[in-house]
């Protein structure tokens, strides 16, 4: 496992950086109609990238009256340390959820500053220049739950630091890359609501194929696996989310590895080949459109699987939130979330949807 500090990551891919689901039951009768628009803000506060607040708009749409309703949404952000991202992002249904169509393009640079960069002592500030896009593409197979499609990801991710501290990138291989990939995709999906599931599974597999001969400067692979199951407890029908996901890497650049990716630390801080977790997510309804979170995991970055005997690879998180049902027929809710780690790591999020 490699510990840097630096900004985060972002490689366009399922889920872009924002995620749209939900839990919270509304009293909103049948025969109220919401409107298909959607605004409203987010914030997020942690102790590498400052705070930062954003927006986003978006329009909900059905294709047809069998298909789940489809979301197109613009968002940008702007933090404290000067940095920004900004983009679209598609996730649509066609042909009663017979095929489904995913996109989004991201631009954008992440400025951070730092009193000790990494271990030196010295205070030193990076820089990330990001701009990626990406499609996937499914359908579905027979009456099953099943669906197979592929996807196509370009990426063009800089790095950068102030003077001495940008060789140093470059010498343990922070220097970014520009690289484009395609990949094959399998997904089931027996969820009972796409984005408020309070019953089923959910399983995402794909691979990324990054290759020179695409146009890009990188050759490597990475194969990514995120599972998500969701039971219902309780008299008034909470749900337990739990979540198992892994992203393993071959002969990928530094700039390659797979990351920390949970709430509380920094994407991108934490580096390795390898990266599995599993995290739980108690979703409480307590009135209305008005509910509660509850959550925790433990993540692991590692070159071999035993390297997660070791403390020092092993990242454990506690949070809990806030939940308001802001479009029941679509399930888009807001949650208002504090997440802790460990060695400081926590940060606060006014964020769209749920995690998994």
């Amino acid at each position: 496992m490699l510990s840097v500090a630096r900004p985060m990551r972002i490689i366009a891919s399922a889920g872009i950086a924002l995620c749209f689901t939900g839990t919270a039951h509304s009293d909103t009768s049948d025969s109220e109609k919401e409107s298909p628009w959607l605004l409203t803000p987010t914030v997020s506060a942690d102790p590498k990238l400052g705070t930062t607040l954003g927006a986003v708009a978006g329009y909900i749409h059905k294709f047809d009256s069998e298909s789940a309703p489809s979301l197109i949404t613009s968002f940008g952000t702007y933090s404290d340390t000067d940095s920004y991202v900004g983009g679209v992002y598609g996730d649509t249904y066609f042909g009663a959820d017979e095929h489904k169509l995913m996109f989004g393009y991201v631009n954008g640079k992440i400025r951070n500053e730092y009193d000790d960069f990494l271990g030196t002592g010295v205070s030193a500030k990076t820089e990330d220049n990001i701009e990626s896009l990406f499609a996937r593409y499914l359908n579905r197979i027979g009456d099953s739950h099943w669906y197979i499609g592929g996807q196509l990801i370009m990426s063009d991710y800089v790095v950068g630091a102030d003077g001495i501290f940008d060789r140093i990138l470059e010498q343990i291989g922070l220097t970014g890359f520009q690289s484009n990939g395609i990949g094959l995709v399998a997904e089931l999906d027996d969820r009972d609501h796409n984005r408020n599931p309070t019953s089923g599974q959910h399983l995402v597999a794909y691979n990324v194929a990054y290759r020179e001969g695409l146009g890009g400067e990188e050759s490597f692979d990475s194969l990514q696996v995120n599972y998500s199951h969701y039971l219902k407890f309780g008299a008034k029908e909470h749900v337990l989310a739990t979540n198992a996901r892994g992203r393993w890497t071959h002969d990928a650049p530094t700039s390659g590895f797979s990351s920390l990716n949970m709430r509380g630390y920094t994407r991108g801080n934490y580096l390795g080949e390898h990266y599995s977790h599993i995290n739980l997510d108690a979703r409480f309804n307590i009135k209305g459109r008005w509910g509660a979170s509850l959550f925790g995991g433990l993540g692991c970055l590692y070159s071999k699987v035993s390297a997660c005997d070791d403390s020092d690879n092993l990242f454990p998180m506690l949070g809990a939130g806030i939940i308001f049902d802001l479009k029941p027929d679509a399930g888009i809710v807001l949650r208002l979330e504090y997440a802790a780690g460990k060695d400081d790591n926590e940060g606060y999020y006014l964020s769209l949807g749920q995690p998994f």
